[in-house]
């Protein structure tokens, strides 16, 4: 007689590690979405105050560029492009008024919501578009 596994104990354990991988990945992914909007949130906090010393040596508000090419850099590393998932951008700049924005590089996969902040420092969000200085605020 041979020993080894039958085709059904086989199976059945092809079958648990389904019901755990069911169980266990769109956990993982809402995490994941999670930790996006989290460092998306402290990221809008850091051109905040990158914006407001860039302010004061400079008295007024830079983007992004700005902010990354002055010697010595008001924000380091590149903030072009998609950073952990989200698009980072900076406009309407002037001596008293700067709107950051914080989009998802992908809705729904890279994250949920859309943020928005601007020289009063605090951060709001939005659902279903890009937020505004309306829209409700972080911790409401």
């Amino acid at each position: 007689m041979r020993k080894g596994f039958t085709l059904i104990e086989l199976m059945i354990v092809v079958a648990i590690i389904a019901i755990i991988a069911a169980i266990a990945i769109p956990n993982l992914l809402r995490s994941r979405l999670q930790s996006n909007e989290s460092s998306a949130i402290g990221n809008c906090k850091t051109i905040v105050g990158a914006e407001i010393s860039y302010n004061s040596a400079n008295n007024t508000y830079g983007v992004l560029t700005d902010l990354t090419g002055a010697s010595p850099p008001f924000l380091d590393g590149d903030w072009a492009g998609i950073k952990n998932g989200y698009d980072f951008s900076v406009d309407g700049t002037t001596a008293t008024y700067f709107a950051a924005h914080a989009e998802p590089a992908v809705p729904g996969q890279s994250g949920n919501r859309f943020f928005f902040t601007d020289a009063s420092g605090v951060i709001r969000y939005d659902s279903t578009a890009a937020a505004t200085s309306d829209s409700s605020p972080i911790g409401s």
